[in-house]
Order: C-alpha cells, then sequence, then structure tokens
C-alpha cells in the first residue's frame, strides 16, 4: 500500500499534517511500516552512517542476515533506502538512506525523547 495520497486514503481537506480525525490512514501506514520488526534498528545504524550490509548485520544483536535483507527490500521498495552498486572486484554493495529516509531523523529524536522520558531504565526495576 502507498501513502501516494489519493482522496480513498484521508478526508482531511488538507492532507495527513492538518489530520483531525480518530483514525488516520497515513498516521497507521507509517506506524506498521516503521514498527516491523528490526527496521527501527536498521534505520538508527544506517542514520549513524553505517552503509555496509555485514556491518547492519554485525551491529544490531541476534538479527539474521536473512531478515536484514527483507527489510532492506522494504525499505527500498518504498524509497527510504538506495542500494548503491560500486563497481569494484570484488563487487560492493551499499546502502544509503534517501532524502525521505534522513527525513525521519526528527521522528527518531522525538522517540528516544519520549523513551528517555517514559521507559524506566532496566535498573529501575520497571518503576
Amino acid at each position: 500500500m502507498s501513502a501516494g495520497g489519493g482522496s480513498e486514503w484521508c478526508a482531511c481537506a488538507d492532507g495527513p499534517a492538518a489530520c483531525q480525525q480518530p483514525f488516520c490512514p497515513y498516521y497507521q501506514y507509517v506506524v506498521e511500516l516503521l514498527g516491523r520488526r528490526w527496521l527501527g534498528a536498521i534505520l538508527r545504524a544506517l542514520m549513524s552512517g553505517i552503509t555496509r550490509f555485514s556491518a547492519l548485520s554485525n551491529t544490531i544483536p541476534d538479527v539474521s542476515d536473512r531478515m536484514v535483507s527483507e527489510r532492506l527490500k522494504e525499505l527500498e521498495e518504498v524509497g527510504i533506502v538506495e542500494r548503491i552498486v560500486i563497481p569494484e572486484t570484488p563487487v560492493r554493495i551499499e546502502y544509503q538512506l534517501t532524502p525521505k529516509g534522513r527525513a525521519l531523523r526528527p521522528l527518531m529524536e522525538a522517540t528516544l525523547d519520549w523513551a528517555a522520558a517514559w521507559v524506566p531504565r532496566p535498573s529501575d526495576g520497571g518503576n
């Protein structure tokens, strides 16, 4: 599904940025996309400058190569990540965030701000 902007998506006259509806399909699309397993960790690693597949896999604990590959393909399909082939011997593949992907930085920072304020540290015993 693509949030292309058709009227079937949102009934708000001014579009999703000004949405006042209790249910917004744009919001739901973004939450479901970014909430996929391991996707947030992959985006964070890419934001930090990691570009190689092996470095991405090694940076994120407990993630399989298959899962990293699937998520990178999904991010590429929606235009958040660009796959770059560097014609060397051997051929090198790198992944970079597109402008659309880099635009997620404020959202990621706001998420960390919220976590700092509301998510208890493990040593706090959940209180």
